[in-house]
């Protein structure tokens, strides 16, 4: 049995239990869960996690569940909240990404899973956490641009895990690249790609997230400096916060559905749906 908390959000193909879910004048969510399904059977909750509201939500939801003495089993939460909050950087910070953890650790789901999480702090601090990587989406778009591409690393924190997508494929060539960022502005200077020449080579930029795009913008930039070919990006989760008229120097923008649906011009988005959480 599947509770799918965001109804345009169904990664799975399962029997559904049927709920409504509203928002209180004074702001609190709220949820009635239909009772009418087996309780013999493990239920798993799916949501996109995108604001305390919509953890809220899933709080009820368990609560509501247990209170019908339902099984509960797995959560999947491909976008884990907060997950770029995952150390402190200066004095008055919270790290954000242990206060959604311990408060999801607290449901006592049997299974968490997770998709292409922003680091390992997040599988570190959630209980029983299913880390699904992106190896199988990085797949699927590779073969959807269908031609050679090296794969771009856009700064060290993303050095790990484009490696372990190179070395999934077989050895595709990495060209590593950096950046410097203001951690009490946020400000994004000093574009560096560690490449001499790309001669034409379409370059396939990776990494986790996509918000205002900033980090991806510069980059472009240098990659043509160094004579790269076609430019394309891949993200796992897209917010694009700031739209996508200033990501145009893409030839494509590649992207799933964990965060939100979204369609334009640019875009093909992969529904975690079709494969990518096995």
């Amino acid at each position: 049995m599947i509770l799918n908390l965001d109804k345009n959000f169904k990664p799975l193909d399962d029997e559904e239990i049927q709920f409504e879910s509203f928002t209180f004048s004074g702001g609190e969510p709220h949820i009635k869960v239909n009772s009418d399904f087996d309780m013999s059977k493990s239920v798993t909750i799916t949501h996109r996690l995108n604001s305390f509201n919509d953890l809220g939500l899933l709080c009820l939801a368990v609560d509501a569940l247990q209170r019908m003495e339902a099984k509960l089993g797995t959560l999947i939460i491909p976008y884990f909240p907060s997950a770029r909050q995952d150390r402190v950087m200066i004095k008055g910070e919270p790290l954000s990404v242990k206060v959604y953890a311990d408060i999801i650790n607290s449901l006592k789901f049997k299974k968490v899973i997770v998709f292409d999480a922003h680091s390992e702090v997040t599988p570190a601090v959630l209980n029983n956490c299913n880390h699904v990587t992106n190896h199988i989406f990085i797949e699927k778009v590779v073969q959807e641009i269908g031609s050679s591409v090296s794969l771009i690393s856009p700064d060290g924190g993303a050095l790990k895990k484009i490696y372990k997508v190179s070395e999934f494929w077989g050895g595709i060539e990495v060209v590593e690249c950096s950046k410097v960022r203001d951690v009490k502005t946020g400000k994004l200077t000093g574009f560096t790609v560690y490449a001499d020449n790309l001669h034409g080579k379409d370059c396939l930029i990776v990494d986790d997230i996509c918000d205002g795009g900033g980090t991806f913008i510069g980059l472009a930039e240098e990659l043509k400096n160094k004579n790269a070919g076609k430019l394309y990006l891949v993200v796992s989760h897209g917010i694009f916060s700031k739209g996508f008229e200033a990501l145009k120097c893409f030839e494509r923008i590649f992207t799933t559905d964990s965060f939100k649906n979204m369609e334009n011009n640019c875009l093909t988005q992969i529904k975690l749906g079709d494969g990518l959480l096995s």
